[in-house]
């Protein structure tokens, strides 16, 4: 799996502040390097859907009697998969938190 470049999802999110400091008016870019946020995040997701069916194809294949298949190796794999889905649900719990907090402020 790899990993969200987290100084990107930084810069996007002061940019996102400034640009809600600001007035709403967009504040100037220093760094478009990479995907936008949305992007980031549907890639995430498509990573966690691709780990969660990895872990599935291999349980299968453990179950039909795969003898290149371990045992350790599926209950790892599935571990993984559950904590990705886990961290992907709670990233998105505090999407939501921080969109409801930004619709409750009077302007």
């Amino acid at each position: 799996m790899s990993e969200i470049d987290v100084n990107q999802l930084l810069d996007q999110m002061r940019a996102m502040a400034a640009t809600a400091q600001a007035g709403g008016k967009p504040a100037p870019a220093a760094d478009k390097q990479g995907a936008d946020f949305a992007a980031l995040l549907a890639q995430s997701i498509n990573q966690v859907n691709e780990q969660k069916k990895a872990a599935g194809a291999m349980a299968n294949a453990f179950a039909k009697g795969d003898p290149n298949v371990d045992l350790t190796d599926v209950m790892v794999q599935l571990q993984k998969a559950s904590v990705s889905f886990q961290a992907m649900t709670q990233v998105r719990n505090k999407l939501v938190e921080a969109y409801q907090q930004v619709m409750n402020m009077s302007m």
